[in-house]
Order: structure tokens, then sequence, then C-alpha cells
């Protein structure tokens, strides 16, 4: 066949001219060939230039990506072109089939305009980003021309009667068409940049977002094609191999998706609805209303692209039928093309019935349907972000303003309001999602149904109606899963609290031998959580068995239905196939149904309840009319609005008190200067703040106080005192406006020197105010930015702040000193020092008020007095700040400069001590009695180990074992930084594989189930490809038969002996048996999950129960209960399903190739290069994803706490006016989770839109692959559907696979912690000698002999008892005392063998205690430890959860501890409950229950290890007497913090450093005046 551009028959019409050259069809693509090789010619040098030169200049950041005017319309008429010029060069070649020779000018010029297309866009996008757009002369040339030369060709066809018949007559009409467009485009630039034809050009300026290089999120900023295929993100996801992604890397947010933009949004939108009268309306519907205005638009959007992708989904299905229709026609005789102009013409019939086009356009319309379809996708989930965003930002600002009264009344709860930002906002979100699927799914249902009407008839009808009818079952499972998993949820809650109660109690327990009666407890209540999670594992397995049945059930009754109604039944390859194809569509929107009307559900309950929260009082709302919202300076974005609107006064910007520029020490000592005293104003002017007759109310019942008549001097010590409850703390909540004011006026006398503070109408003029309130609140953060509190760093201050409330010894103790994270993520602090920080802070503002509320009740007497004198009168009084002091603290009221008394709600009196000992003798002579008695207590009180001292000293227990020496942790610091270096390459090469070595820990313990697990899986697979191959088989069949039945002159096939029963019984059987193994195999992965999370739960508990102290006391305590908590229920509900949907998904993809390479084995070849492009992109995205999914969720947690502080510390933020400053950090937090779920999103995207992309390229190759072998080696027509079939399933089901694989790895990491902790060794418990062989009373007489005793806390550390020796008769009463880390209470653990003793031994009662079992010797011992502990659950199981004692030992214990009349007025006495660590008894209380556990143990040797640090004097004198008398005839071992304790014991012993240095009776030690003993007592005096 030979080769010539207008082909070379002899009788060629081709080279005729006599009629003129612009007559010849031939000519006229010569002709059309011009436009384009001018356009290649010029364009490549500049190209080559351009690359050249632009790599060797730097390269700007993005800012060059200014888009042109008409950027997106030029690039979607290029893709338009593209995909008319691939059409134009398949019509030419498909009419050139018709012919002897090759005719080129059919389909050559038609190629050289799409590489000119290519090209143009290519050059077009290089001027772009280089803004050059002169050059773009080029295109103009060339848009001109190819519309002229199409013109001319177009007018030429339509002079020789060539119509719309002719589909190339078509094709160039719309080129010319397109060409004009593109031209116009071209002008439209010239008339918005001015770059020709005006004198100057206009300036540009790119969007400021791109001018900021911390943004990093490009998606709205790139071109069109890089938009939808989001190449953008290539180089980051590949950056993710070479470093992980953290917040550094991610950048900021676009300013469009920023929390605050989109909150302003949604402000106008309330805005807009506000009723004349100037109200807001209530009700969830103005909040529906809201935010379909502020958010509607691109939701429209994405439910625009939802709907084209589902209409090119049927594409699919009507391409196979037509494929398999082409190919199955025997005679392909079609009538021959028309002859015009020289050349030949085909019509569109024609050209479509093509296979090889149809093969083509299928693939062009799956792409278009996998990009409009990620698009929608990628828009719904950008809205649902913005739209979380904004929400939670009003949540906030709500918060700022809510009334004090809602919090304390307990109608809004901190859990509430933190339940409102995680899960409610998040409905909300989920339901913008899935939004397009509401609007989607009945067009898809509904032109399924007809598609398939058109194919089958009316038995596709019941097909459908087997669907629809499943459907409802499917809404009832769904709703019962919700359901199972409600109770689960409540169950496994009961089991953390156990397991926490477990984990803080650990040190008891294992001293008591408890551990397991608590293990036990847990293994209950996990046992109720197991029974819950079946009942979800079966309705779990419910829905997986339907999603996979349906289809088969549905398919086969149509096919039964459709071979009994008719006779005729046409059941060839192309209907049986199509309807396959057509019927998985269908089941895709019925599955999305049940998930879909749940999220709706829960988004309108969600609604209901914000509208609730955002109609709750706030605060100033019952001032009078004048009162207005502080509002931020003028330069602040704020909307216009009515004189009451609250909602908008929203300050973008953090505002610094303090200029930075000049040196902090200067503006200290300039502060006065600055802030200094106010204007006089007459007859108030030492006044600071004033209440004239103030009633005032926490709810609208009775005024809480009542005229309330007080005036505070100006740069005085103010006292406010008075009984517990009599309003002291609310009458400050009230000056500082925090309570509902009935009647009366506030009024403060502060100018407002901060910029921070603004102007409040109601409580004039009140600058910030330092408070501290009574129960301490605390920032997630450093200890140092809680006392600093967003004020900048002034070292000195910073130092005399510290030392007045003496916490440089415990910044000592931290780990990380004053840079130790504290509150609910860091260190937990003791009370009295998160008391002492709150003071702190407020001490260190520079503010000109300080309002401190009971700074003394959790600190000892001498914190008390140093603070007083250091902190109060010192560093306060030295700067002339006015002070209000709340205190119980009477001997500190000579040091105040006036006195206000409160009794039951209104004012006693107020006055100086002199005034009020005038005015009323009585109650003066009342405050000196019980000054003195105070005073007393202060002489009693000891100084050598205070309670603070001991805090500490817990404190430095938690952080790390006791003699662990300066040295030494040097030397571990530096070996911990070299290894982190070697390890970063260790991790990085670790984060590429996929955890295989937890899949294996995961699946054996699945035990026997595996098995079942992997052969159900294979065969129900396998069943599933025989079903379809019969189906081929079958329809194959059918047409043979037919083409016999044409070969013999049978009417019908049935005449010549073809007859369906056959094969329809064995199709039944095969789906039956299909259905079954659906069960089966759905089934089995539940149970298996089941199993695993049973074994995995229950190794875990009994691993950490028997753990050794040393995990606890190294370990946070966090780290475990993590375990307990999010990776078991990982491991509970997640990984079973996502293993399901990986199996599920792999194996249908591995199913789907092989039978395509089966139909087609040339598939084979093009397989290779599929596999690797398959492989790179999951490497590559399985790294970055999970890398963002960890950001995502470390981002959550800041924001939610956030959420919980502010809500627990609102009248302390209130008070210092901070409300802008958190507001700027809410929307910091708010946006790093949102741009960490943005990016997420993203790369979801960008996987995606790949595996689809190739998923097509197979359905391309298998179709082309299949046609061909079918046209020239007679493959049967059923296996060419078969495989197209598969083809189309693969490229849905790639991506799945991938992101389960992500998924997975994600969730194998709580495999993988918790396999971690599964290898602690734990402590030996068994002895040389059995339980029976240890004596039943042993140890009757306590008889202790210590020999040799060297003790450490674990092999790698120093000893901390070092070679001790000594002996305690039975019956004494020993006392050890020694300094705080001298190894006093290790020698209390040895007893009980928590500690490591490598040398020596302890005898008791003649029996070597390392020789009997652990459980045995530490049930005979009774220990009282110096933190009390009580668990929740009753009084008797607290004193005796053995359940060993009757009532009477009971009450008999309670009375020895003084405690019998406490126990005796609860209701339920000893079964009267205890709350979560005994909240609801006193501490002393506690310590007293403690003692009488002890007591019921009746054990003849008592060890009491610092057990009266945490009591008053009264109740240590009571304990003392007691331990006396009824412990008279045991030996007790008493570790001293106080040592007067132990003046009467009949031995003392003196330890320092782990020896023992003084051995003797207290008297003769007391008659050495050099003893180390005698010198504590004389401290102690």
């Amino acid at each position: 066949m030979s080769l010539a551009f207008c082909g070379n028959e002899n009788n060629s019409l081709a080279y005729n001219v006599d009629r003129g050259v612009l007559n010849n069809g031939c000519f006229l693509d010569a002709l059309n060939v011009v436009p384009h090789i001018f356009l290649l010619f010029i364009t490549f040098p500049i190209l080559f230039i351009g690359w050249g030169s632009q790599s060797s200049k730097v390269h700007i950041h993005h800012s060059t990506w200014l888009h042109f005017p008409g950027h997106n319309l030029r690039w979607l008429l290029t893709f338009i072109l593209l995909f008319v010029l691939v059409c134009e060069i398949a019509e030419g070649i498909v009419s050139d089939g018709f012919t002897q020779s090759l005719h080129l000018h059919l389909y050559m010029p038609a190629g050289l305009a799409f590489m000119a297309g290519i090209t143009s866009i290519i050059y077009y996008h290089n001027i772009e980003t280089s803004n050059f757009p002169k050059l773009l002369l080029a295109l103009l040339f060339y848009w001109v021309l190819a519309f002229l030369m199409k013109t001319i060709k177009f007018a030429k066809y339509t002079e020789h009667s060539v119509g719309l018949r002719q589909l190339r007559y078509c094709i160039t009409g719309l080129l010319a068409l397109l060409y004009g467009l593109l031209l116009a485009v071209e002008i439209n630039v010239i008339l918005g940049r001015r770059y020709l034809c005006f004198t100057e050009a206009t300036e540009v300026k790119p969007p400021e977002d791109l001018q900021d290089l911390g943004v990093r999120f490009l998606q709205p900023f790139v071109n069109l094609l890089s938009k939808a295929t989001y190449w953008w993100m290539n180089t980051f996801i590949t950056a993710a191999h070479r470093r992980p992604i953290d917040l550094k890397v991610i950048g900021k947010l676009p300013i469009a998706m920023r929390a605050l933009t989109n909150y302003l949004k949604l402000c106008k939108a309330f805005e807009s609805q506000r009723r004349p009268l100037g109200s807001m309306p209530q009700g969830p519907k103005w909040i529906w209303r809201a935010l379909r205005q502020a958010f509607g638009r691109p939701l429209i959007i994405s439910i625009t692209f939802r709907f084209l992708a589902d209409l090119l989904g049927f594409a699919g299905p009507l391409c196979i039928s037509g494929i398999v229709h082409h190919i199955s026609k025997d005679n392909r005789t079609i009538q021959p093309p028309i002859k015009l102009l020289g050349v030949y013409f085909i019509s569109s019939q024609e050209f479509l019935a093509n296979a090889y086009v149809l093969a083509v356009l299928l693939f062009f319309a799956l792409i278009l349907q996998r990009t409009f379809l990620q698009a929608s996708y990628y828009v719904a989930i950008e809205t649902g972000i913005n739209l979380r965003g904004a929400i939670q930002t009003k949540i906030y600002n709500k918060i700022m303003r809510l009334c004090t009264s809602n919090m304390s009344m307990g109608e809004l709860t901190v859990g509430q309001i933190c339940n409102l930002v995680a899960i409610d906002t998040n409905q909300l979100m989920w339901f913008f999602f899935l939004c397009p699927n509401l609007w989607a799914m009945p067009v898809q249902i509904i032109v399924g149904v007809i598609l398939l009407y058109y194919l089958l008839g009316i038995s596709a009808l019941i097909g459908a109606t087997v669907i629809a009818v499943l459907a409802p079952v499917q809404y009832f499972v769904a709703t019962k899963l919700s359901q199972a998993q409600k109770s689960t949820l409540e169950y496994s809650s009961e089991r953390l609290k156990k397991t926490n109660e477990l984990l803080r109690g650990i040190k008891l327990l294992k001293l008591y031998a408890w551990e397991h009666i608590f293990c036990h407890s847990v293994e209950e209540t996990r046992g109720k959580e197991l029974t819950s999670l079946q009942t979800f594992a079966l309705y779990t397995s419910i829905s997986i068995f339907m999603n996979a049945a349906i289809p088969i059930a549905a398919v086969l009754t149509t096919f039964v239905v459709h071979v009994h109604i008719s006779e005729e039944a046409d059941l060839s390859p192309a209907v049986a196939f199509a309807s396959l194809s057509l019927f998985h569509i269908l089941v895709t929107p019925l599955f999305l149904l049940s998930s879909v009307v749940r999220s709706t559900v829960k988004a309108l309950v969600s609604a209901q309840k914000l509208s609730e929260f955002f109609s709750s009082d706030e605060i100033g709302d019952e001032q009078e009319p004048n009162a207005t919202m502080p509002t931020g300076p003028s330069n602040h974005k704020t909307i216009p609005s009515g004189p009451r609107n609250h909602n908008n006064k929203y300050q973008a910007v953090p505002l610094k008190v303090v200029n930075r520029k000049r040196h902090p020490r200067d503006d200290w000592n300039n502060y006065r200067h600055e802030g200094g005293n106010p204007p006089p104003q007459e007859g108030d002017q030492d006044l600071c703040i004033r209440i004239t007759s103030g009633y005032f109310t926490w709810t609208d019942g009775t005024p809480t106080l009542s005229n309330v008549n007080i005036k505070v001097p100006f740069g005085k010590l103010t006292m406010i005192v008075g009984q517990v409850g009599c309003g002291k703390s609310s009458l400050l909540l009230a000056a500082l406006g925090e309570m509902q004011r009935v009647s009366g006026t506030v009024t403060w006398n502060i100018p407002t020197s901060d910029k921070d503070a603004a102007d409040d109408g109601d409580i004039q003029k009140r600058g910030s105010v330092a408070y501290a309130s009574q129960k301490p609140w605390l920032l997630n953060a450093t200890l140092v930015e809680n006392i600093t509190f967003e004020m900048p760093m002034i070292k000195p201050r910073y130092k005399a702040v510290i030392e007045a409330c003496s916490l440089q010894p415990d910044i000592d103790i931290l780990p990380q000193g004053d840079q130790t994270e504290i509150g609910e993520r860091g260190i937990i602090l003791s009370g009295g020092q998160r008391q002492r920080i709150g003071v702190a802070r407020a001490l260190y503002q520079q503010t000109n008020v300080v309002l401190l509320d009971d700074p003394f009740s959790a600190l000892d007497i001498h914190l008390s007095d140093h603070l007083m004198q250091e902190g109060i009168r010192k560093l306060l009084r030295e700067e002339k700040r006015t002070v209000v002091l709340v205190t119980h603290k009477l001997q500190y009221l000579p040091h105040a400069d006036w006195i206000i008394a409160m009794k039951d709600g209104t004012i006693q009196t107020e006055g100086t001590l002199k005034d009020i000992q005038n005015s009323d003798p009585k109650l003066f002579e009342q405050w000196k009695t019980l000054m003195h008695r105070q005073d007393g207590e202060f002489e009693k009180e000891t100084v050598a180990e205070s309670m603070t001292v001991l805090e500490r000293k817990n404190l430095r227990r938690a952080m790390y074992s006791k003699e662990a020496s300066k040295t030494e942790e040097e030397h571990e610091e530096e070996s911990v930084e070299s290894e982190e270096d070697d390890s970063l390459s260790q991790a990085m090469r670790h984060r590429t594989t996929i955890p295989w070595r937890s899949c294996g820990v995961y699946l054996s313990s699945a035990g026997l189930l595996l098995p079942l697990l992997l052969l159900s899986q294979l065969f129900k697979h396998t069943l599933m490809v025989a079903i379809d191959y019969w189906l081929a088989h079958w329809t194959s069949h059918v047409i043979t038969a037919k083409m016999d039945a044409t070969g013999r002159n049978c009417t019908v096939a049935q005449e010549c002996g073809f007859s369906h029963s056959w094969y329809l019984s064995v199709f039944s059987v095969l789906c039956c048996l299909g259905i079954v193994l659906c069960l089966v195999t759905s089934v089995a992965v539940e149970w298996t999950g089941l199993r695993v999370a049973k074994e995995l739960h229950h190794n875990l508990l009994s691993k950490i129960i028997l753990a050794p102290m040393r995990l606890f006391e190294t370990t946070p305590l966090g780290n475990i209960l993590n375990r307990f908590s999010s990776d078991t229920n990982t491991i509970d509900q997640h990984i079973p399903a996502t293993l399901e949907c990986l199996s599920r998904s792999t194996l249908l993809c591995v199913s789907a190739l092989g039978v395509i390479s089966y139909v087609t084995p040339v598939f084979l070849i093009a397989l290779v290069p599929l596999a690797i492009a398959c492989y790179f992109i999951q490497k590559y995205f399985r790294v970055a994803s999970r890398d963002l999914q960890q950001l995502e969720d470390s981002t959550q947690l800041p924001l939610l706490s956030h959420f919980s502080e502010t809500v627990e510390g609102l009248t302390t933020i209130r008070a210092f006016r901070y409300e802008s400053r958190f507001r700027q950090r809410l929307l910091e937090y708010t946006d790093a989770n949102n741009i960490a779920s943005l990016f997420l999103t993203a790369a979801n995207r960008w996987l995606e839109v790949r595996m689809e992309y190739v998923g097509t390229c197979v359905v391309l190759i298998a179709a082309v692959a299949s046609i061909s072998n079918s046209l020239y080696n007679h493959l049967s027509t059923g296996l060419v559907g078969l495989g197209l079939t598969y083809a189309l399933m693969v490229s849905n089901y790639l991506n799945w696979m991938v992101r389960n694989l992500a998924d997975m790895e994600v969730q194998l990491g709580s495999v993988k912690r918790i396999n971690g902790l599964l290898k602690t060794e734990p402590e030996n418990y068994e002895g040389l000698m059995a339980a029976s062989q240890v004596p039943d009373g042993w140890p009757r007489q306590g008889e202790i002999q210590i020999q040799n005793l060297s003790v450490r806390y674990d092999t790698t550390l120093k000893p901390v008892l070092k070679q001790v020796n000594a002996h305690i008769s039975p019956g004494q009463k020993v006392g050890i005392c020694g300094r705080t880390g001298s190894g006093k209470s290790s020698f209390s653990l040895a007893f009980f063998r928590m500690v490591d003793t490598f040398e020596g031994r302890i005898i008791i009662d003649d029996i070597d205690i390392a020789k009997l079992p652990l459980q045995t010797l530490r049930s005979r011992f009774s220990i009282i430890l110096q933190d009390p502990i009580l668990f929740s659950g009753t009084i008797r199981f607290n004193l005796d959860p053995e359940m060993k004692a009757t009532d009477d030992m009971l009450w008999e214990a309670l009375e020895i501890a003084q405690l019998k009349p406490v126990v005796k007025t609860l209701p339920g006495g000893l079964d009267a409950m205890v709350t979560e660590g005994g909240e609801n008894f006193s501490q002393g209380q506690r310590q007293l229950f403690c003692l009488a556990r002890a007591f019921v143990r009746k054990s003849s040797i008592l060890i009491m290890d610092e057990a009266t640090a945490s009591i008053d004097m009264a109740t240590e004198s009571i304990l003392q007497k007691v331990v006396m008398t009824a412990f008279a005839d045991r030996t007790v071992v008493t570790i001293a913090h106080r040592v007067h304790t132990i003046l009467n014991a009949d031995l003392v012993i003196v330890m320092k450093r782990g020896i023992i240095l003084e051995y003797d009776r207290p008297q003769a030690l007391l008659e050495k005046e050099d003893s180390v003993f005698s010198a504590f007592v004389k401290a102690d005096k």
C-alpha cells in the first residue's frame, strides 16, 4: 500500500485542479497545514531560549503566576479543541480505510494541528509565568491564520453541498468556531493588559497570597490542568520522602481559606437575616440559611461537577455494549462512503459504529468522568473545611461573651462546649462533604434504570426493584450500627475509667497485692464491651455482605426473568455485559444512601444544638442600653452594625502591650510614668473601685450579693475576709463585671493605659486587671509562658516574682526547668504549685490593680508568709499597685490598709483595723482569738520539711529515679543527641516500608480463624470470576446459536435445539454459592477482628499489671493510657473494616487483571509500565499521607484544648482584657488544623486522579487489544465483553487499594505500639518456695533482720541503699528520718521487693523474703503511703477489696481511724460511694481511710511512709495515738517528715545518701550534742 499526501489511485480526482485550486479537497487540507507549521517554527526557538535562560536566573517565588485575562476560558477551549482534533484524526483514518491507497491529507493536517494546539498552551503557560505578554503576538497570528483557513475550508464544503450528514463538515465548522473563540480570548488579553496598540501597559500585581512566601497551598492559584490533576502537589509529595512533613513545610493558608475570612463571611450572612427591629432570628433555620448564603456557591459547583461525572459514568456500559455489538456483527459490510471534492466522506453513524473509535471515546469519557468526580470531591471538602473554621471561630467568640452563671450553674459544661467544637462542627462539615451525593443519587438511579429498561425491557425493572427493596434494610442496619457503636462507647469509657484508676493507684495495688482484683474488674467491663462489639461486628458484617451480595442477586433475578419472559430473549454479550456494568453503577448510590441519610440527620441535630448555644445569655446583656461591648481600635476589620450587635467586634491582629523596640527594662522603669496615676477627680481621686448600692446575682433568683457599698482605695492593700460561702469571691467577680447586675453602679477609676483594654460603658473605664482565681487556671504551655502570660520577658522582674512565690526549688526539679510544659498535656503539678504559678502570673503583670482570690488556701504556712512579705508587701506595695486580697488567714489583717468584712452576701463592715476595733469591738475580739490560734499553728509547723518540700519530692519522684546524679544525666543527654541524628536517617528508611511485622503480630493473634479468612476470601473471588465467565460462555453460545438458526432457517434459536435452561441453572447455582460465600467472608473478617481485639487487650492488661514499678515511673501515664484508649479503639473498630476493604479491593484488582490477561495475553506487556507507575505512586503517597494524617490529628489537640482552656479561664481572660489575644491564638490553631486537612484532601485527590488515569489506560489497552484479537483471531464476543467489564472495575478499585493500604499502615501503628509494651519484662512473681510452704500466720512476731542490704531502682542506675545493716525486734516502733533523697522510702520499698535488691538480704521471722512468691510476700504486710489513694466504689470495697473481712471488723477499723462518725452519717454507711480519687472526702479523711485499710489487714508489720504529710496537726496527733495503741504489739516502721512525730519511738534510724548515719534510741541521740538527729529536732522547734 503506497503512501502519498493525496493518495495515488490512477483515476484520482485528488490532483485535479481544473475548477480552481480552492475547489480541490486535497489542496484545502494542504492549505490548513500552513498555520500549524508557522506556530511550531516560531515557538520552538522561543521556548528553548526561554527554558535555557529560566534555569540560569533564580526563579522568583510563585508570585509569577499571574493569570492573564480569560485564563480559565483559554484552557477550557484548548481542551475542547484538542478533543475535536482527535475526533478529526480518527474520522480521517476511518474514512481512509475505504480506499486502496493511503490519503495522508485526511489526517496529517489534523495531527499537526493537535501538536500545534499542545504547543500553544505550553507556550502560553511559559509566557504567563514569566509575565511577558508581548510574546503572545505569535499566538495572535496563529489564531488569525487558523481561523481563516478553517473558514475557507468550511465555506468550500458548504458550496459543494457537503452537509450536516457528513461528519467532517460538522468537525470543520466546530474547529472554525473554536479558533474564532480563541482569537477573541487573545484580543481580550490585549485589551486587558494593553501591551499592544496602547501607550502604556497596565501594571498588575500578583495576588497578595503569592507575595507571601509562607503560602504553599497553591490549588487556587495554579492553572486549570494543574488544578484538575493536582500537578503542583508532585514536588510536595516526593519531598515527603526526604524529610517528614510538619507545619513548617505546609506553610500558611491562603487568605480566602483562613478562618477569619470565612468567619466574617458567615457573620455577614447572619447579619443579612437581621429583622427590621434589629433582633436576630432564632432556631436552626437561620443557621442553615446563613450557611447556604455564605458557602452555597462552591457547593453548587461541586454538585454540577458531580452531575457531569455521573452522566459520563454511563459511557462505560454504553461503549461496552457498542464495542461488543460491533464485533459480533457477522456481516461487516457498511454502505460505501460518499465521494465529494475528490475525497471520501462518512456519516457520524458509520464513525460511531467503529469499535476502535468507541474504545478511544470510552477512554476520553472515563478520563473526564474521573477528573470531574475528583474535582467535585475536592470542592465539597474544601467548602466543608472552610465552614468548620468559620463555625469554630463563631463558637469561640460566643464563649468569650458567655455569662459566667451559665457555666457555674451547670447549664453549659466544658464538656458540652468541647463537644460542639469536636463533634457538631465536624458533623456539619461531613454533611457538606456528602451533600453532592444527595443531589446526584436520584439522577444516577433514574438514568441507570432507564438505560437498563432500554437494554432488557421489563425484566430490568424487576432487578432494580430487588436493589430498591434492600435499600431500607441497608438503612436499618446502618442505624443499628450507630446504636451498637454508642453502647460500645459507653462501656469503653467505663473501662478506661477503671484502667485509669488502676494505673494511677498501681503502686498501692502492687504493695497490697491487689492487682489481680482490679485487673479482673477491668476484664469484666471489657467483657461487656466485647459483647457490644460483637453486635457491632455482626451488623458490620451484614452491611459488608449486602454490599457484595445485592449486585449478584439483582443480576440473577434480572437474567432469570429476562430469559423466562420472552422466547425471543436477546441475551447477547452486548446486552448482558452492559447491564452487568449498569448494575454495578446502580448499587453505589444505594450503599451511600444509608450513610448520607445518617449524616443528614446528625447535621440537623448539630444545627439545633448550635442554635441553642448561640442563643444562650451573654454577659452585659442586662446592662443599660448604652453598654457596648469592647471593640478594637478603629484600624480593625469590623462590620458596621447596630448598637447592640456584639457579633462582630473581632480583632484580627494581636496587639502588643509593650513597645518591643525599646529595651524591656526601660519599659519597666518608665511604666509608672506611662500608665501613671489617674487624673484626679473630686472626692474620688483616691478610690480605685467604688460599688454603690449594688445588687448582684448569678441566676434570676434572689441576689447573691445585696446592698453592697464598698470602696477600694488606690495603691493600698485591701483585704476581704469572712466565713466560707459568704460571697467574697463573688464580690471580686461582681467588680469585674462577671455577675449579672440587678441595680446599683460599679465605678472603676483606672485609666485604660493598655492598648489592649477597651472602653466599656457599664463598668466604667476598666483597663486590664491582674486576677488570680481561687481555683488556679493554667495554660497548656511552658511554665514561663504561664507566668509572663503574653507579656514581654523582663528578666529581673521575672526573677523577683519567682523568688516571691518560692517557685525556684520547684523549677529546679522540673526536667526542662521553666521551659517544661505544664497543664493538661504536660506535667501534672500539685495544688500548691498550681496556685503559686497563678499568683506569680498576677504579680508579673504590669497592671495597676491586682485581685487575688484566696491565694494562700493550698499553701503551707511558710510559703504563705513568704508570699505575703516578699510578694504582696514588697513587690506590689513598692510599685504602688492597688491590691485586693481575699483570705481566711486573719493573722495578716494588721498588714491591711483597708478591710472589708462580709457576712451572708452583704458587707458587715469596712474600714481600717483601727476603725473596726472602735466600731465593732466584738468582731475584733473574735478575730483576735482566731489570729492567735493561727499563729500557734505556725509555731507548731515545721521548717525542715514542709508540705511543699513534699510536693516537690513527689514531683521529683515522678520525674526520674532518686539518685541518678547530674553527670550521669548529662552523659545520657549527649548520647541521646547523637542517637537522634542516626535515628533520623533510619526513620526515613522506616517510613517507606510497610510495618509487616505489626501486620504479622495482628494476624497471628487471630489463631485458627486466619486460614478460614484467607480461604474464604480466595474462594469468594474465584467464584465471582466464575459467575462472570459463565455469563460470557452462555451469551457467546446464544450468538452462535442465532447464527446457526439463520443458517438453518429456523425462525427462533429454540427451534434448532438451543435451550437457555441448562446455562441458567448453572448460573443460578454459581450465584447462590457466591452469595453464601459473601456472607462467610464478611463474618470471618469481623470475627477475626474481634478475636484479635480480645487477645491483644487481654495480653496488654496482664503484661502491664505485672510490670515492674520502674515502667510506671519512667513512662508517662498518658502514654500507657493511650494504648488502652485510642490504640485499642483502633484495633477494635477500625482495623477489621480496613482489612476487609483492603483485601477485597486487592483481590478484585488481581482477579480483574488476571481475566484481562487471559482474554488478551498482549495486555501483560503493557501491564509492566503501568505496574511500575502504580508502585511509585503508592510508595510516595503512603509516606506523605501518613505524615499528613498525623499532622491533622496533632493539630486538632491544641485546638480542642484551647477551647476547654478558654472556657475554664474565662473570668481570668476577661479580667486581663486578653480576649483579642486568645482569639488570635484560636485563629492560628484553627488555620493550622485546616491547612493540614486541606493538604490531606489534596494528597488523596492527587493519588486518586493518578490511579484512575492508570485505570483508564488499562481500559484503553484492554479494549484495543481485545478488539484486535476478536477481529483477527476470532476471540469469542462474550470474552471481549468480560474483559472490558473487568477493565472498568480495575479503574474503580485501584485507588481504593492504595488508600486502604495507607490507612492500614497508620492503623497498624497501634498494633506496633501495643506490641512495644507487650515486650516489657514482668516482675519475678515466682519464689523459691511455693505459696503453700509459707506458714499461715507468717510473720507472727515481726522480727526484721537486715543484712548488708544494697538496693537500686534499675540495673542501669546507681544503688540507693548501700550495705545497710539493722535489726528490729518484734513489736518495736522504729522511726526513720533523713533529708529528701536520703533513701528513706527506698528502705520501705525494699521490704516489698519493689526495688532491685542486688546484694544482702532481709530476713523476717527467719524466712528470707527473696524466696517467697511476690503475691504472698506483699499480701502479708501493710503500708500507708504518703499520698492517700482511694478508688471509686463503695467504702467497703476501698477498705477490703478482697471481701475477706466482716462488717464488725470494718467498723472497728473505721473507729480506730476516727472515721466512724463520718461514715455513719453517709447514706448507705459502708456501702456509701466514693467518687473517683476520693474527691468527696478531704485530704485528711482520705489519709485516715488509708490507715483504716491498713488496720483491716491486721498484719504484724506496718510501714508508714510519710503518712502524715498532708494532714493538719490535730488529725496527726490522733493518728500518732492510734498507732501507739492499736498497733501496740506490732512492728511499726515510720518514715518521718516531721521529726517530732518519732520522738517517742523505740528506735531511730538517721539516713544519708543510702547509708545509716545514726542508729539508736531517740533519747540517747538527743543527749549527744553533735548528733545529726538532735540537729534535726532543734531545726524542727
